[in-house]
This record gives C-alpha cells, structure tokens and sequence, in this order.
C-alpha cells in the first residue's frame, strides 16, 4: 500500500455536501483539504455538447455502475436478501457532483416539527398509543436554528420562489404553511407554464393555497455571495437524469467548483474508491482507497469528513468497524438505523387540449401544503402525517415519455393501435403528485450483506426495508385528493397510480434515502451529534441525508446542504481552533 504525505482534511465524495464543506473551510482556514471522488470529472462544457436522451436518462451515463456495486434488498429481517441488477427505486450519480448533478433542483425546506417530532408527538398526543415500531427522533436542532443555514443555501444556489411566511407575516401567494423565513428568496418564480396555470385554478377552486414551486433552477440572471454568476433557464426540458447545459440549474460543479478550483490549499482526486477509513483508540487516521491505476493507497489525514450519498456513508462505516452496528432484534446500536425513503402516489391527467410539454424545467411547478404534517389531519383517518401535492412541467422528452393512453384505449403497450393512441395523446398528458413523510420504522434498516460483494470483494450494502400499512393509508389518502384535483382539471379520462404494496427497488420512487448514521441529543441514539460530528471518533464528521433520522414530505437537498453549512460553521469557528467533542 502507497502511503501518501497527510493531510489537514481528506473528504470523501465530490458531491453538494463534500464540495461545500471544501469550499467553506478551505475558505476560511489555511488548512488543506483533499476530496476523493471515485468517478470522473465533470463540468458543464461537457453537458453542452453530448445531452442525448438515450444516453443519459435511459443508459443512466450519470449513475454509479451497477456492475461494479450494488445494494441488496430484502422485506424483513426474516427474508433473505437479493441483490438489486439495475437501477430502479433511485438513481445514486457518480462523478464530480453526485446526484446533485442529475437532480431536478427542487428545493424546499421541512417543516419545523419534522426536527422535533418525537417531542411534538409527546405533547400532541400524550399518553395515546403510537404505533410501536415507530422509531422517530429528535434531530437535535431546531428549525429556528437551521433557518440561516437554508437561506445560505438559498443564496448559493439562487433558488426562486415566493414567500409565504415572510418572519411571521403570511403572504398569499407563497407557501403560507411554511416555516417563517428571514428572507424572501434570492430569485423570483418561474414562469409558470399552461399546466401550472391550470393546477393553480384547480386548487383554488377545491379551497387550497396554491403556490410556485421552489427551483434550484434560476428565473433569472444571478450572483451569488459567492460571486458566481450564472444564467437563468431556458425551459429546454433536460434537467431530470442531466446536467445543465447552461448553468442555470444550480449543481456542485457550478456553484461550489468554480470557487474551490481557486483554492492553493484544496486538491480534487478523481477516480478514488474509498475503502476504508482507518482508525485506531477512537481517532480516525485516514483513508484507505484504490486510485485510477489500480492500487491501493492510504491518505492520512488529522480529520476524516464522509460526505458521500446515504447507502455508501453508512456502508464505509460498517465496513471500517466504526460504531455499533443497529440490530432490530434487540434494538441496540445506532449504525444503520432508521432507514427511510419517500412516500408517494400520481395520476396521469388526459386532458383534450395541447400544453406544450415540451418546454419546462427540472423544477418547474405549483404545489400546495395545506394538508402537510399534521395540522390539518384526522388522526380517525390512520394517517399521522401528510404531504404536498405538486404538479410539474420538467419537459416532455421524445423517448422516456412516450406512450400514454388513456385506460381501455389501446389493449397493450405495442402494436399499431396502441402507436395511434400514444401519438393522438401525445402533449395532452398531465401528472400531478402526492409526496409525503417517511416515518422511521424499527424494523426498517442497513447493514451488510453476508453473501454478495463489490468488485473489490468488500460486503455489499443490505436494505431491510418495507411499506407498513401507515404508508399505505398514506398513499390512498393522498390519492384520493388527487382524484378530487384531477376532476377538478377537466380531463377526458384519468389513470391514477396503483394502490401502495410492498416496497419494490423495481418502479422509480425518488433519489431520496436518509437514515443510517442518524444525527441526534445522545450517542445512545445517534451516531453522530447535531454538527455531524461522530459522537465516538470526534474527528470524523459525516454529512448527507445519512443524518436525517426520518424524512420529511419535500426533497431532501436544501436541508442537506442547510446541516452542511452549520457543520462547516462549527468545525471552521469551533473545532479548528480547539479540536475535540463539540458536545
């Protein structure tokens, strides 16, 4: 093993929360800082020249090689796992970025009892039973405190939308069930397409609060604190599965890249597969990983900062022997806990008019939260939380979304009666959305397969993951409010989503997967605390959505990368000046 000269900082993944951690203490310190990333390089001149649908949203060029490493997935505990052979429920991206490339840059913020629901439920419902699988935490900070840091981010990206809780004044027209905000957004909404417009009308028809969806996607023209300025979007359509050809939608590699590439004290190594993180008398020493040529090499470093996606944050740790892995039988350790997904149901809306669909953006939408959480719920129903409802306008492009038809129009999904119906339909097709929480379950976790291996011969990763029947009421529940807002659209006919069964890896379900190395008050039950600090290997932090302890209803980034900035602040301010425990 070549051992190389060490370090202040090695990181591990070149995506939105080891970019930012880079740039924020390469910044404001002079200590020097190495990111290992183990795909290639990325940058937006190659987005400009090579967007080929076949290519990127149907071959997947972004994605992490399945061949190389996969996940297995099993129900329960009971079951034996298999290991999943393609990309189906998420898309993990690979390369300078990440996923963070590849995402849609829809950006909301959770709600602020998400980050307290343990104590909220206690004092909602007091002694009345829960279900006992449940496995909700506090998560250590409050929303209060977190709100700078999503304005941060907000910045940064320059993500557009409308207000709705301007510092406790209720704006109509934005989110007015959102937490208060210190400030409006950076860049005004979108545009709204002819869908949007519709939707909108819809909604407020049924009585709800309507409001443009929040976009990592810029309106306008923006610079940001940063100084980076970049253009607003073109509605070309390719943002889901792509990289902006233009830099409008806000990705790693062109907000946080442009500022480390002039950083003396940051180096960017592609090519990386971390292996391990060495460790020895509960103080990480480095990193193990195999570079492009092949060998294996150690990086020493005075601090180890994992900032990978979810399943690989969490796998690395078990297989360096980091922490006390979670067993579901008796409940003990914290490693690999509370592993959680999205929830959600559609419906495909067939509307006898033209929209256009073909121009649009990742983001591009109107959504409502009047039955988020749970203010608004019945507990009578089941359902102890809800969700947003959305539509979107990302661009309909020529291949992935070809061949809607109304039900009992064509008999099958080929053959030439089915082509005149897909093509008679084709532009007239609709999708509106439920998304809602994933609560933390006992029984729902990650550890490692004993069976199946990388191509380095390491233990795979293994989800214990279902739906219980909460999600399945939760998903009816949303659906149902979907029918009312698609007869409320005027449609010729309507296909909604089939009832919720049990988990499959096999139908897309989002990118978004949290838990694993939860975040929390107590190393009794957490694995790191609310800086992401590892509470046992104090110089080791862990940063992602691997430190969500359950997920709220809206995609997980903004509050990624809101954690990213208040972990950066507390080792820039804190820890860099007097290593140790923060708690």
């Amino acid at each position: 093993m070549r051992r190389l000269k060490p370090v202040d900082v090695v990181i591990v993944g070149g995506g939105w929360t080891g970019l930012l951690m880079a740039k924020e203490i390469t910044s404001r310190t002079a200590l020097s800082v190495v990111v290992l990333e183990r795909g290639p390089a990325r940058k937006t001149e190659d987005y400009a020249t090579t967007m080929d649908e076949l290519d990127y949203a149907i071959r997947l060029r972004l994605m992490q090689n399945i061949a190389e490493e996969t996940v297995t997935h099993r129900h329960s505990s009971a079951d034996r796992a298999g290991p999943i052979r393609q990309h189906g429920s998420f898309l993990p991206g690979t390369g300078v970025g990440g996923a963070g490339e590849h995402w849609n840059g829809i950006s909301y913020r959770f709600l602020p009892d998400v980050f307290t629901l343990a104590t909220h439920w206690r004092e909602k419902y007091g002694r009345a039973p829960l279900p006992e699988e449940l496995a909700v935490e506090d998560w250590g900070v409050t929303y209060e405190e977190l709100e700078p840091c999503y304005w941060r981010a907000e910045q940064m990206m320059g993500v557009s939308g409308k207000a709705g809780n301007l510092r406790g004044r209720l704006i109509e027209g934005g989110n007015v069930f959102e937490g208060p905000r210190s400030q409006e957004y950076p860049t005004p909404p979108l545009k709204s397409s002819y869908l949007s417009t519709l939707f909108r009308k819809a909604a407020l028809d049924l009585g709800y609060h309507p409001y443009p969806a929040p976009a990592a996607n810029l309106s306008e023209s923006y610079t940001n604190p940063d100084g980076i300025s970049r253009p607003g979007c073109a509605y070309c359509g390719y943002c889901e599965r792509f990289g902006c050809m233009i830099g409008a939608k806000a990705q790693p590699t062109n907000t946080l890249l442009p500022v480390l590439a002039r950083k003396k004290n940051f180096t960017l190594r592609t090519g990386c597969w971390a292996r391990r993180v060495t460790h020895r008398d509960g103080r990480a020493e480095g990193v193990v990983y195999v570079g492009p040529a092949g060998e294996e090499v150690l990086q020493p470093a005075q601090t180890v900062v994992l900032a990978s996606w979810t399943l690989n944050n969490t796998r690395l740790l078990l297989l360096s022997g980091i922490g006390e892995p979670y067993d579901a039988a008796s409940g003990k350790g914290t490693l690999g806990k509370n592993l959680t997904h999205q929830v959600g149901a559609g419906a495909q809306v067939f509307l006898d008019k033209p929209l256009n669909a073909f121009m649009g953006s990742g983001s591009l939408g109107v959504a409502f939260a009047d039955l988020d959480g749970d203010r608004a719920l019945d507990r009578s129903s089941g359902v102890l939380r809800g969700g947003h409802f959305q539509t979107g306008s990302t661009g309909n492009r020529p291949i992935a979304t070809f061949g809607a038809t109304p039900p009992g129009e064509a008999e099958s999904n080929w053959g030439a009666a089915w082509k005149k119906a897909a093509l008679a339909w084709r532009d007239k097709v609709a999708g509106v959305g439920f998304s809602g929480e994933h609560l933390s379950y006992r029984q729902n976790y990650m550890d490692l397969d004993p069976t199946y291996t990388d191509k380095h011969g390491d233990r795979l990763l293994r989800l214990t993951l279902d739906w219980t029947e909460h999600e399945r009421r939760q998903a009816a529940y949303g659906g149902g409010i979907l029918a009312e807002l698609a007869k409320a659209l005027g449609p010729k006919a309507i296909n909604l989503s089939p009832p919720l069964g049990r988990y499959t890896v096999t139908r897309y379900q989002g990118t978004h997967i949290q838990g694993g190395v939860i975040m929390g008050g107590s190393p009794e039950r957490s694995v790191v605390n609310p800086y992401l600090q590892h509470w046992r290997t104090p110089n080791l932090w862990v940063v992602g959505a691997s430190a969500f302890p359950q997920n709220g209803s809206g995609n997980p980034t903004l509050t990624v990368l809101a954690l990213t900035y208040r972990a950066a602040d507390a080792f820039v301010d804190r820890y860099s000046k007097r290593p140790g425990a923060l708690l």
